[in-house]
């Protein structure tokens, strides 16, 4: 399948670290965690741990780990469909297709839970037809998109004809949650809201890009890891310190079977700092510039995350007759997940 437009969201109010350290202070965070834990907040939001901003779509980050389970759903499912539409309808600006045109909707999330889902709520806002195929893909974390462009394919290979919508959204900022556990404590330094869009065709565009070669790899030994649990009806992320580890074990097996087509670029969710340092040795000499770029100007954005990267990597130049780019996410899971996006 070929990509046609690809467009990213996030939202218009962001903070630097150092700016949600001193929401925290303002916060009843103090009241909360042991002094232990505010140090470790104050180490992470004060130096240097590779992210310099992030955007949060929610209203008011300093009373969000205050918040009730449903208020957190109720401004997820206001959030969402916005970010997710407002990515989306770039992308069709971008191709030069009308919202009617789209022939299937393919929406990824795991930081909130709608039934229908965010499908149903983008269908309505953008307009799209009655008969428009949806498709929610939910509980895949931050390797959700790949997976997605992956399902995608295959509604391209029973519909040739389609116009196939594809769209990562992650309000994170609705899934914070706060606790003494240094892993939760990590992942509220880490985490901020995007989205990225993208339309696909069995068709090339005036520049064809064509998506390939997926691949995934499942350890569910190392489930616990990284997931998210319910914890008084809200969810609390569980984050080991293994995980960078586990990614570039994940991820490596995936590198080492990716075939003898050659790479020109890799194109990865970043997960943090130390995420992209256990990466780097199962790349090189190939570099990871362009996912670290969106790790300091987004932070992670979960599933959107690799979509944000393609789109750094894509202003530099598509991939040529000299290679392919190859895209890779993983997450929850434990899971990885990678394609190909070649010239041909």
């Amino acid at each position: 399948m070929y990509l046609h437009a690809l467009s990213t969201a996030v939202p218009p109010v962001s903070y630097t670290q150092a700016e949600c350290w001193e929401i925290g202070l303002r916060s009843r965070l103090r009241e909360r965690l042991t002094r232990r834990s505010m140090m470790i907040l104050q180490s992470i939001l004060t130096s240097e741990h590779g992210i310099a901003k992030r955007h949060f779509a929610m209203p008011d980050p300093g009373t969000v780990f205050d918040l009730t389970s449903d208020q957190l759903n109720a401004a997820f499912q206001v959030e969402a469909p916005r970010l997710a539409s407002r990515a989306l309808a770039g992308a069709l600006e971008q191709a030069g297709v009308q919202a009617g045109e789209i022939d299937a909707l393919l929406i990824c999330t795991c930081t909130g839970y709608l039934c229908p889902g965010l499908t149903s709520f983008v269908a309505e806002q953008l307009g799209l037809r009655a008969n428009t195929f949806l498709q929610d893909l939910v509980g895949l974390g931050c390797g959700a998109a790949i997976p997605m462009l992956r399902a995608a394919s295959h509604v391209l290979a029973a519909q040739p004809n389609a116009v196939v919508a594809c769209v990562a959204v992650e309000i994170c900022s609705a899934a914070f949650y706060v606790d003494d556990d240094p892993g939760v404590l990590v992942s509220a330094c880490l985490f901020g809201d995007g989205a990225a869009a993208s339309i696909w065709k069995s068709t090339p565009a005036a520049t064809p890009l064509r998506a390939y070669g997926f691949d995934t790899v499942h350890q569910p030994q190392d489930r616990d890891k990284l997931r998210f649990e319910q914890r008084g009806g809200k969810l609390r992320n569980l984050l080991h310190r293994s995980v960078p580890d586990l990614a570039a074990g994940a991820v490596g097996r995936l590198w080492a079977q990716r075939g003898p087509a050659p790479v020109t670029q890799v194109v990865s969710h970043a997960g943090g700092r130390d995420v992209l340092l256990a990466l780097a040795p199962v790349f090189a000499p190939l570099g990871l510039e362009t996912s670290a770029a969106v790790l300091r100007r987004c932070g992670n954005m979960s599933s959107p995350s690799v979509l944000f990267a393609l789109e750094e990597a894509l202003k530099a130049g598509p991939p040529d007759a000299s290679g392919d780019f190859w895209l890779v996410s993983f997450g929850a899971g434990f899971s990885a997940h990678s394609c190909r996006l070649g010239a041909t």
